[in-house]
């Protein structure tokens, strides 16, 4: 039994990315559920304070999708960040890049968020959770083997944890491991259960 699927049987459910692990992930608590995307400029305040950048970066997405939202349509939108030193590790552009964003986060900690962001009827509610993650000392060895057979290209930070790099670098990890992958599907579950609850009071 699905009790995420009973409550939201009235909805089409909308997934905004083109990640395959968000779409992996969505789907271990909603059957079914349609992929759309579009390419929105993913830019936010210089002045805008760090661990909001996700969120801020989850509501622009939603946002786009509002003049065309129809009733009954619930859009998912969702933006993760790397964070270490207080500086913003995006998707590499090189494997160079790739490379010199590893070798900042071997043998530290830094932050993951990853905001969601919840359109339905036109109005958009929002989270974001944060999981703190503690690499090994890697080996440049390591980093060239991982950029070269795992291509983490389309990954915040330059990895997955859910590959060879989380397998193997990985030595701590406090907080959600699936909000790391880029949906904290604990959170999304409640945060869905009570817009529901709202929409039917």
């Amino acid at each position: 039994m699905n009790l995420l699927k009973d409550n939201i049987k009235h909805l089409k459910v909308k997934l905004a990315s083109k990640s395959p692990r968000r779409k992996e992930l969505l789907g271990k608590i909603i059957d079914n559920f349609e992929i759309i995307s579009k390419e929105i400029e993913e830019v936010y305040p210089e002045n805008l304070e760090i661990s909001r950048v996700a969120s801020y970066l989850a509501n622009l997405k939603a946002k786009s999708y509002k003049n065309e939202a129809q009733k009954n349509e619930l859009y998912i939108t969702a933006d993760t960040v790397v964070v270490y030193n207080n500086e913003v590790l995006g998707k590499p552009n090189s494997k160079k890049d790739g490379f010199n964003m590893l070798d900042k986060l071997s043998g530290n900690t830094h932050r993951v968020y990853t905001g969601v962001s919840l359109l339905l009827n036109g109005e958009i509610s929002s989270f974001s959770e944060v999981t703190k993650v503690t690499f090994y000392e890697l080996k440049k060895e390591e980093i060239n083997y991982y950029l070269d057979f795992h291509r983490p290209m389309d990954k915040a930070g330059s990895y997955g944890i859910q590959d060879w790099m989380g397998f193997v670098g990985i030595k701590r990890m406090e907080g959600d491991f699936f909000n790391v992958m880029g949906l904290p599907l604990h959170r999304l579950y409640r945060e869905i259960e009570k817009i529901i609850s709202k929409k039917n009071e």
